[in-house]
């Protein structure tokens, strides 16, 4: 199958194959091609350049863009899409002034969706996250990482992961799954925390990786969740099933998981919103990428991370929606870019290679997706003709997609 793509006013993002991630100054420089084409064969991006098109050519299908840009699609590297049901009335409960830890110690947070979760089948659960699922492509976003955490139990655990499963085998979108029984202490253990996260490491752990659900696992290591030292026994025990860290630390407080994070190769730590500056000279040279999660901030009214801060001391940073129920319901990237923007002080650039490059790194999915580069997957954006890129987020709310590529 061959296609072609003709009259592109910008071709964005273009990249060596070589090149996984940016940092710093690079952040800053998005490489575009003027009145642009590019060919897609087999699902791989096989040739680009200036118009006019090699129209000796036999395509399978000709696209006009009529002065659209391509863009690679948005790689969302931290979600938590499968959930069951809503929670609109913490909603309210916030507006009303009450705080995240006041909602989860009466019983609501992370513990309430996993007693929706717990009630609803399997094939429900997949049904409604299809529907995110599908809401998230239409936005532009081609690559994504599916959190469970909402389970809680062995049996509701492993029900989340087969769900991400099916979402990775009848989806377009590229998906890596993350296991997240560390989420929060399930209700069967309440008061026991030691003991849950023995639970863990003696059963959930080791059922999933004999059965092969995740690719990655992650503990919310932050203050009255999961402490630095019970993170690392979990991240230990994860190792031994291949499953490589990604993890949630300092949304709260000054957790350590950075620490953490580092000390286990962590492919990301995520969140940040409350990591001190003497971090960045540790995350500096490492091959740990901070992923930002601004809708978060957004939604809770809490601080934002200090990404302006990261980049001018060098770092790299991925940004991801963190969409969930309770604290961010909300897969819209390009919004990401423009709270990125407008509450980071992210160029537009720095902002766009936090959605696609960098988020493809912090899922292990660099080096086939993130940038238009010969030999990539075809997860290509479309757009309706755009004056610019910093359009993109100036325009936060303006519909923008054209037509979506998945190969």
């Amino acid at each position: 199958m061959r296609t072609i793509i003709i009259n592109i006013d910008h071709l964005w993002g273009i990249l060596l194959r070589t090149v996984h991630r940016l940092a710093g100054a690079e952040m800053s420089r998005v490489e575009t091609l003027r009145n642009a084409w590019i060919e897609i064969t087999d699902g791989l991006i096989s040739a680009y350049g200036e118009m006019p098109f090699p129209s000796e050519q036999t395509y399978d299908e000709v696209v006009d863009a009529q002065g659209g840009s391509v863009m690679p699609c948005f790689c969302d590297s931290h979600t938590h899409i499968v959930f069951a049901g809503s929670r609109e009335q913490e909603f309210t409960d916030k507006i009303q002034g009450m705080t995240y830890a006041e909602i989860a110690r009466r019983g609501g947070g992370i513990l309430n969706s996993a007693d929706r979760l717990h009630e609803t089948t399997e094939d429900e659960l997949y049904r409604q996250a299809m529907q995110r699922v599908e809401e998230i492509s239409a936005k532009g976003t081609g690559c994504v990482e599916i959190k469970s955490g909402y389970g809680l139990t062995l049996e509701d655990e492993l029900k989340m992961l087969r769900v991400i499963r099916r979402i990775r085998d009848s989806s377009s979108l590229r998906v890596v799954s993350t296991f997240l029984g560390a989420h929060a202490v399930g209700r069967a253990y309440a008061g026991r925390q030691a003991d849950y996260v023995d639970h863990i490491i003696r059963d959930m752990i080791p059922e999933v990786g004999r059965q092969q659900l995740a690719d990655y696992i992650d503990v919310f290591c932050d203050e009255g969740f999961f402490t630095p030292e019970e993170t690392s026994r979990m991240l230990e025990a994860g190792a031994r099933y291949g499953l490589r860290p990604k993890i949630h630390a300092h949304e709260l407080a000054d957790s350590g998981g950075v620490d953490v994070g580092l000390k286990h190769h962590a492919l990301s730590v995520d969140h940040l919103e409350s990591m001190p500056d003497r971090y960045f000279e540790m995350l500096s040279g490492s091959d740990t990428m901070p992923t930002l999660l601004p809708g978060t901030s957004f939604f809770l009214n809490m601080p934002y991370a200090p990404g302006r801060k990261m980049i001018d001391h060098g770092l790299s940073i991925a940004l991801a929606s963190d969409y969930n129920p309770g604290s961010t319901p909300s897969g819209d990237m390009k919004f990401v870019m423009s709270l990125a923007c407008i509450k980071l002080r992210l160029l537009p650039e720095e902002a766009f290679n936090a959605v696609t490059i960098n988020g493809a790194y912090a899922m292990g999915l660099a080096n086939d997706y993130g940038s238009i580069c010969v030999g990539k997957r075809a997860h290509l954006i479309l757009t309706h003709p755009l004056p610019s890129l910093a359009y993109l987020p100036y325009a936060y709310t303006s519909p923008f997609v054209q037509r979506v590529f998945h190969s």
